[in-house]
């Protein structure tokens, strides 16, 4: 059993390029916290929440077809350490104007949307290399394994993050961020991929269009993609207006905020090893929809729940949910791809996967001043639910999936 939830560790470059990641999500999560509560401590405006999730987002929508162009054509362990650096120099930037006291929230936003950009491109270059690092019989492992590592992330960092930005204050989080990328790019700098890009012939707008027309001719691409879209749109506000939950409805301090994001992980945590030790089982598309319904449910009924223990044990199964959605769907598609498009089709799924987020957090913080955030999260699980029973009963080429 544990041999087989670590099974891609036995790829040596696999198992450089988590390592190397652990440090910058946990650095990354540390800023999530400490920007969150920035944000909101100094606008105590939940559309200023939204817009800031908004904007690290929005490029990824943007630019990730381009960003998968790029991946198949140039060196993407490159990419990424270009993707690496802009990033680190970013919270460079934001941990300065906060020890100089000149921050200002259009300064973290235009941050944020900078940060996004570097992701847009990063994002299908990393996606695109990871099935050049591992059998694809181990592929299901292998993204399981990343989301593991991404989570832990999300344990340890909001931990870290939360007594870091107590005791020592914000910028101090964005410090100790900028300086977690040094470990990705180390890793990166020892990777070995086996994918050397092809010289093009065509156009970039052709080579676009050749990978949506890939998406378009397979089974279940399409409903994939609409899959990924739909389900952050619907599913990541939750995490987005916690620390509107926290003080509005539970009226508790940023220590709280972060022990909700932490519970949350490590559900996640929980989640992610069971697909990697049962990732390799038949009929994935079934479960994720299955997960997909028990997620909505779930978070209507966090929602709605005014009791902190019962919200946490919540908020924990959902983690684990969410994250079992995310690793079947993505497996699925990465199983679908061929490895000369896999970084056009990887920069689709990632504008679906992560277009959703900026979108379902903008319109859902235009709508909490008015129906309040237990309303909007309770509309949000529902149709998370309604959407998982459709593609189980009315479109089924998605859980006819192995």
């Amino acid at each position: 059993m544990f041999a087989r939830v670590f099974k891609a560790f036995t790829y040596r470059d696999f198992r450089l390029l988590w390592f190397g990641a652990c440090f910058s999500s946990i650095g990354t999560w540390m800023q999530t916290v400490a920007q969150s509560w920035l944000v909101y401590d100094i606008s105590n405006s939940a559309v200023m929440l939204g817009w800031d999730a908004f904007l690290g987002q929005i490029p990824i929508f943007m630019f990730s077809l381009l960003g998968g162009v790029v991946a198949d054509r140039f060196d993407r362990r490159r990419v990424l350490l270009i993707g690496q650096l802009v990033q680190m120099t970013c919270a460079l930037v934001l941990a300065y104007l906060l020890f100089t006291h000149q921050v200002h929230v259009y300064q973290i936003l235009c941050l944020s949307f900078i940060v996004g950009t570097a992701q847009a491109f990063g994002g299908p270059a990393y996606q695109a290399l990871i099935p050049t690092l591992v059998k694809s019989e181990d592929m299901p492992n292998a993204i399981a394994l990343n989301s593991i590592q991404f989570n832990l992330a999300r344990i340890i960092g909001p931990v870290l993050g939360g007594i870091t930005l107590s005791k020592y204050g914000p910028e101090w989080c964005f410090t100790l961020n900028a300086l977690s990328y040094i470990g990705p790019v180390l890793s990166l700098l020892m990777v070995n991929p086996g994918f050397i890009p092809t010289k093009a012939k065509e156009s970039v707008v052709e080579s676009m269009r050749q990978g949506l027309q890939f998406i378009w001719n397979r089974q279940a691409m399409v409903p994939l993609i609409c899959l990924a879209f739909m389900m952050t749109f619907l599913g990541i506000p939750t995490m987005t207006f916690l620390p509107v939950m926290t003080k509005e409805v539970f009226g508790a301090n940023a220590e709280t905020f972060t022990r909700l994001l932490s519970i949350s992980g490590a559900g996640a945590v929980t989640g992610a090893l069971m697909v990697a030790a049962f990732g390799q089982k038949k009929r994935k598309g079934m479960l994720a929809l299955i997960m997909l319904v028990v997620l909505g449910i779930l978070t209507i009924a966090f929602s709605q729940s005014r009791t902190l223990w019962v919200s946490q044990v919540l908020l924990f199964v959902a983690g684990a949910a969410l994250i079992a959605v995310f690793a079947f769907v993505t497996s699925l598609v990465q199983l679908i791809a061929k490895d000369e498009m896999r970084g056009r089709v990887m920069s689709v799924y990632n504008v679906a996967f992560r277009g959703g987020m900026p979108f379902g957090a903008l319109i859902s913080a235009y709508f909490i001043p008015t129906l309040g955030v237990s309303t909007v999260l309770a509309i949000n699980g529902g149709l998370l639910a309604c959407l998982g029973l459709y593609f189980l009963i009315g479109q089924r080429e998605v859980s006819r999936l192995e």
